[in-house]
């Protein structure tokens, strides 16, 4: 029989990474950990963590005990399991993450997911979808998420609404050069033959439209940031365009090194269909800059249409090329959607916003869910 503690709180949190520059699921991670490294360091929590990815020296320091697997399966799901009985509630970042409660059995510890959208939505795995249909709290990164995973599987209409936040909170450096003609994507690109999470970021579309953006506006450059497997294929889809000398390739950029390529920037472009929040929105309403993204995700949650840049619907390819062209050629509004969106993201989706909307979820959960009878 497990007992319940009547000590103060212990939440584990086991996450893929607590470390800076590995993808947006580990800035969940990272906002979590900093909501309960202040309540650990307040003492109405006591907090420990399992990062499967990290090593001792790349998770950084927290005032909590970090266990580092450096990329170990095996160990990650051997510390959970070890860890589990020191703590009476767990954490996960996201859905894969938590197949590690159910590994060794029936656990009665209460846990906590998230959903971010690709992961639980058509195609999802049976052992993601029984995480999150296990879990005593559900986090949902945006409504749309929580609705499309709800039409497809059912019993997910409870889950906690949490918007995400940047790290920060603080607004980007202000841009001391004059207005230009610079688009830029920051984004994965997957393969094509992907079995799962097949390419769908928009790098092919605006890659496609990029020759009459230059036609009407003849110094644009587009300014494509990351990496990932699929990065050849999208270097050739570039070559072949007939605007290919407008096309540049960066490459992965630490997050130390992002604000520059902000600062080189005038629209941010990603018009993806995939997005079950969009993190690289909101750090581009922080840095100023007109979003344009689609209508078919998220998106539109986060980014106001006609206010802090367009959600342009993608099954009508003139409309994107037309809303780049559009806010190129007209700096003004450009600069009146970079400070609407800035003054959004001032309002919603700082750290501290994040925080207050986190921090009563979580305690609510902590109070009202409790160990049970193994």
């Amino acid at each position: 029989m497990c007992v319940k503690n009547k000590s103060i709180p212990s939440i584990l949190l086991a996450a893929e990474s607590l470390a800076p520059g590995n993808g947006g699921i580990c800035r969940v991670a990272r906002l979590m950990a900093r909501v309960l490294a202040k309540e650990h360091l307040n003492g109405r929590l006591r907090v420990a963590a399992v990062a499967l990815s990290d090593d001792k020296q790349g998770v950084g320091l927290w005032p909590f005990p970090v266990t580092t697997c450096n990329k170990s399966r095996l160990r990650f799901v051997w510390a959970v399991q070890q860890a589990r009985w020191r703590h009476s509630h767990v954490i996960y970042d996201f859905a894969g993450m938590a197949r590690a409660h159910r590994v060794l059995g029936r656990i009665c510890k209460p846990y906590a997911t998230w959903m971010h959208g690709i992961e639980i939505w058509e195609g999802a795995r049976k052992d993601h979808l029984q995480s999150v249909h296990s879990a005593n709290l559900v986090l949902s990164n945006s409504a749309f998420t929580r609705a499309r995973s709800n039409a497809l599987f059912g019993g997910l209409s409870n889950a906690k609404l949490c918007w995400l936040a940047t790290e920060e909170d603080v607004p980007g450096p202000l841009r001391e050069r004059a207005p230009g003609h610079t688009v830029m994507i920051l984004g994965r690109m997957d393969s094509s033959n992907a079995a799962r999470y097949k390419r769908y970021k928009g790098h092919e579309q605006l890659i496609e439209c990029w020759h009459e953006v230059v036609a009407a506006v003849p110094d644009a450059r587009l300014l494509i940031v990351g990496g990932g497997p699929g990065k050849s294929e999208v270097m050739a889809l570039a070559k072949a365009s007939p605007a290919a000398a407008s096309i540049e390739f960066r490459g992965f950029v630490p997050d130390a090194a992002m604000p520059g390529v902000f600062a080189e920037s005038d629209v941010f472009a990603m018009p993806s269909r995939g997005e079950g929040f969009g993190l690289v929105y909101i750090e581009a309403m922080r840095n100023r800059l007109p979003v344009i993204a689609s209508k078919h995700d998220a998106a539109p949650e986060v980014n106001i249409e006609g206010v802090t840049g367009y959600n342009v619907d993608l099954d009508q390819p003139a409309q994107l090329p037309a809303r780049i062209i559009h806010l190129l050629k007209n700096s003004a509004e450009a600069r009146r959607m970079g400070e609407a969106g800035l003054a959004r993201w001032d309002q919603h989706f700082r750290f501290g916003a994040f925080r207050d909307r986190f921090q009563p979820i979580l305690r609510e959960w902590v109070v009202n869910s409790t160990t049970t009878t193994c």
